[in-house]
């Protein structure tokens, strides 16, 4: 049996690292996981970094920004397998959500308009309000610049972006040391039964197939143990597709539950799942694909994701733009190893690494290898498509300029 240790946070996408752990799917492939619980995206970072574990559940933009030496500790980071699709949402104290349309289930069924409305408040607040993200470089601070920026909010100028770890916000939140907060779920849920806040907006409707969460390694790890990486990936790919049987999701809501994992109650953490989610109270939403983890191929590393991640970082001035840094980013999603691991399984995966994101509308039978595969709809809430071969076109006509 082969020991692996592996950073997670208590969010529910770590599910399938969980999955296969208790599941025993590790144990079949040769593996006994060892999985450390973090409080802080920084604290898995380090631990990644300075060879402390041999993987980590990692927020995708933060593999990419470590790559590019953009977060501290530069290191070369692999990341062949995606942990989930989507799976965050946007919560806001009462005083400020009161601001926007009155009706709950509009405000997260119509991004565009809540993105607006947003915008309105803050002139009518006065202030600059004071949102939670979980790390600079995450799918929810690039989800969120990327939503207000549609409406002329300038991140940088008009809001105040306070990093904390996901487990403090609800906390933060019902203190009033933050007016609201974005993060992976089980922590909006938490919020809103608390009383604390109530959900406008939820990732999955402002990117319906956004880059979340991946299994990350050190690159040189990954290529001085690759069948320990193939066993990892084929562990994980059949504890993804254990999380997303809808029979399965009780007792996933109960294993995640306890206090050496997720630690909240599975009646908070079960919404996320079904996708029938609290947003207020009384108020429930349907979102049925809040959260993915296996259907629709989410856990195929395409490489257009992380040229995305690396456009957002062009267009916030977080990187400067260049050949070197593009390629880089591209290279941090290991779509090959992906295939080396599963190929010979029966598991559909794409021919191709890259595609044009945003442009499908509905479900798409795409060319597959290992059997037949449909993609979901991935529009952008405001109709946009991004081609990773056209990225400095595609700049030009996105504000800041």
């Amino acid at each position: 049996m082969t020991n692996l240790s592996i950073a997670f946070l208590p969010l529910t996408d770590s599910a399938p690292l969980i999955v296969a752990r208790e599941k025993g799917f590790a144990a079949e492939q040769g593996l006994d996981l060892n999985l450390l619980r973090e409080s802080s995206w920084a604290t898995v970072r380090d631990r990644l970094v300075y060879r402390q574990v041999q993987a980590a559940h990692m927020l995708a933009p933060l593999a990419v920004a470590v790559t590019l030496g953009l977060s501290q500790h530069p290191a070369s980071l692999a990341a062949p397998f995606k942990l989930n699709v989507n799976g965050n949402a946007l919560t806001l104290a009462h005083d400020f959500a009161a601001a926007l349309d009155p009706n709950p289930l509009t405000r997260v069924a119509d991004p565009v308009a809540t993105a607006h409305d947003f915008a309105a408040a803050i002139g009518l607040h006065r202030r600059k309000p004071v949102i939670g993200v979980v790390h600079r470089f995450s799918s929810h601070a690039l989800t969120l610049r990327y939503w207000l920026a549609f409406a002329g909010v300038d991140p940088d100028r008009d809001l105040t972006l306070r990093v904390l770890p996901p487990s403090l916000m609800v906390e933060a939140l019902g203190s009033g040391e933050i007016d609201g907060f974005i993060a992976g779920e089980p922590w909006s849920s938490v919020a809103v039964a608390q009383n604390v806040g109530v959900i406008v907006a939820v990732g999955a409707n402002i990117w319906q197939r956004g880059v979340e969460k991946v299994v990350a390694t050190r690159t040189d790890w990954a290529e001085e143990h690759p069948d320990t990486v193939d066993a990892l990936l084929r562990a994980l790919d059949r504890a993804a597709l254990w999380c997303d049987e809808p029979a399965n999701r009780p007792e996933l809501a109960a294993l995640l539950s306890r206090r050496d994992y997720v630690g909240q109650p599975a009646d908070q953490i079960l919404p996320a799942l079904t996708g029938r989610v609290p947003i207020a109270a009384g108020v429930e939403a349907d979102v049925p694909n809040l959260l993915l983890f296996h259907r629709e191929a989410t856990n195929f590393p395409w490489r257009s994701q992380a040229l995305w991640i690396y456009s957002q970082f062009v267009r916030w001035g977080m990187v400067e733009a260049g050949d070197a840094a593009r390629d880089a980013s591209a290279g941090v999603f290991r779509s090959d190893i992906y295939r080396r691991a599963l190929g010979d399984r029966d598991v559909a995966m794409p021919g191709a690494s890259l595609k044009l994101e945003g442009a499908l509308t509905s479900p798409t039978a795409v060319g597959a290898r290992g059997g037949r595969l449909t993609l979901g709809p991935d529009r952008f809430f405001d109709g946009r498509v991004f081609d990773p071969d056209a990225i400095a076109e595609y700049l030009a006509n996105t504000p800041p300029q």
